[in-house]
């Protein structure tokens, strides 16, 4: 089988990790350096994700050995990968170095090495760029979601995002409790009656060409699920941190628009509370009426991110939004249907087929989920107009979808990504152990290609 040299290095320890790997598959010894030999694999489909892996799996293992810089020769590498264009071999190995070698070491007394440095020869600076700035901003959705819930909050949050974007041109406008009671925000409100800090509503607005359709990207941002009075039963909630995710994702998708100056017309809307079980806590049988004037029974405290998603769902028609995606680890149901790997998406078929063939090239993967009208009648409540919660087991995160589409506006183009399931994973290719950063490509690239 054809070999392709990928890049040289004196260090002499690196043998071991090459093994195993599907696309780099062996090093030899050739004049003092060691040559990292990469197969084409013409058996089967090649995709950018093993691009992305095998650059992810190198740069983690040169940078352990802190090897400050590598070569890459860049037509031997795209010649390797011969069936994908060579200019987006180039994105995806340079985004898989920088992801593969993250490391969120902010509490760690012994911090990670420094990112080898990346060299090609005989490549577009450009496609090196557009790598790194796809990278930076999965990476910001790695950060905000691997953080401690006492740094990052419903009241730092707003904090965190002002000083992420302060020299962008992303506009970023913070509702606090008082506007949201002002604007009706019941379900925000009622969700966070339990936290000692307040609530917030968070808009980025990013006008790359305010002629374009208007995208509303809807992100479920609770800092932290103990499940409130229906209190979660685990031995280790520390992940609840992470029920954020939707929220980072959503920032790190406007983060990534922003910094590639995509001609979009975009606004991010996250909704930010804490769910605590205290003495003010929503209780089971509450019912909150949201702005639109329905009314909704809590049937249980723990299904708290569609309830949120709500007010963000009617923010985005006040907005007159085209398009809304909305994003959040929102039931387990999806993970027992698709695993740790795929996030389901629910919507209209044509939108959802655009946006899982952008997951398959950009890493993102989402599988198109049925919404299924017969289950809607599970949602009914005698003392409301519906219930968070289906009277049956089964088909959780389907019923969930059928809750958020009664909020959907009549004019507007509308997904809902529940990535429950890929919210987090162990090292592995070019993710390092917990949050994925799930969702920043995703939105960002669906929002590039309906504004074509």
């Amino acid at each position: 089988m054809e070999t392709k040299i990928l890049f040289q290095t004196n260090d002499e320890t690196l043998l071991q990790f090459i093994k195993g790997h599907p696309n780099a598959f062996a090093i030899t010894i050739a004049n003092g350096k060691q040559i990292v030999l990469v197969k084409e694999v013409k058996e089967k489909k090649q995709t950018y994700d093993e691009v992305r892996t095998l650059a992810g799996t190198i740069a983690r293992e040169v940078q352990k050995r802190e090897i400050e810089t590598v070569q890459v020769d860049a037509k031997e590498l795209t010649e390797a990968f011969a069936t994908l264009d060579e200019n987006k071999v180039i994105v995806a190995f340079t985004e898989g170095w920088h992801l593969g070698a993250y490391a969120f070491d902010s509490y760690k007394t012994k911090k990670a090495n420094a990112i080898p440095a990346l060299q090609f020869s005989n490549a577009d600076e450009a496609l090196i760029t557009k790598g790194e700035v796809r990278a930076f901003a999965m990476g910001l959705s790695r950060d905000l979601t691997n953080e401690i819930p006492s740094v990052l909050n419903p009241e730092s949050f707003p904090t965190i995002l002002q000083n992420t974007f302060a020299d962008t041109d992303v506009e970023v406008i913070v509702h606090d409790k008082a506007k949201l009671e002002a604007m009706e925000m019941n379900g925000l409100l009622a969700v966070n009656r339990g936290s000692k800090f307040d609530p917030a509503f968070i808009e980025l607005h990013y006008k790359g060409d305010e002629t374009k359709p208007l995208i509303a990207l809807v992100g479920k941002g609770v800092t932290f699920d103990t499940g409130g009075i229906s209190l979660k039963n685990s031995r280790d909630l520390s992940d609840m941190r992470m029920d954020m995710g939707g929220a980072a994702a959503v920032a790190g998708a406007i983060q990534l628009l922003a910094a590639s100056g995509a001609e979009v017309n975009v606004v991010g809307l996250i909704q930010t509370v804490e769910n605590m079980p205290d003495k003010h806590s929503i209780l089971p049988g509450d019912i909150i009426t949201y702005k639109t004037g329905q009314t909704v029974q809590v049937g249980n405290t723990d299904a708290e991110g569609r309830l949120i998603l709500a007010d963000g769902l009617i923010r985005a028609g006040e907005l007159n939004a085209d398009y809304i995606v909305d994003i959040a680890t929102l039931t387990g149901a999806v993970m027992a249907a698709l695993g740790t790997k795929v996030a389901g998406i629910f919507g209209e078929d044509d939108l959802l087929q655009t946006m899982k063939a952008i997951g398959e090239e950009n890493g993102d993967f989402v599988w198109p989920m049925p919404l299924v009208d017969a289950y809607d009648k599970m949602l009914d409540s005698d003392y409301a107009d519906f219930r968070n919660i289906s009277h049956s087991p089964y088909g959780g995160s389907i019923t969930a979808a059928l809750f958020l589409r009664r909020f959907v506006p009549e004019n507007s183009k509308w997904i809902h990504v529940d990535m429950a399931g890929t919210m987090d994973t162990k090292q592995e290719g070019y993710y390092a152990s917990g949050a994925t950063g799930f969702g920043a490509r995703l939105l960002a690239d669906y929002a590039e290609k309906i504004s074509e």
